[in-house]
């Protein structure tokens, strides 16, 4: 029983460390795309803090914490 414990544990400790890379994949994608279709930008001129790339770095930092956690433990 406690086996399985452990192992869910454990896949929800790699699923942290998915998330930042991911997020910091998305906004390379959403960088070079040349498209620039924005969801939530309406007008012509958005601010660039308003652009998905932007979106996809904030949610990378936000989601740092697992992997500073898992570099102290090295």
């Amino acid at each position: 029983m406690t086996t399985t414990a452990n192992t869910t544990s454990d896949g929800f400790h790699w699923l942290g460390l998915a998330a930042a890379p991911t997020f910091t994949f998305m906004a390379m994608v959403s960088l070079f795309d040349g498209s620039q279709a924005s969801i939530c930008g309406s007008g012509p001129d958005p601010s660039p803090l308003g652009s998905m790339t932007t979106m996809y770095l904030l949610m990378a930092l936000f989601h740092l914490a697992p992997w500073l956690k898992f570099a102290r433990r090295r």
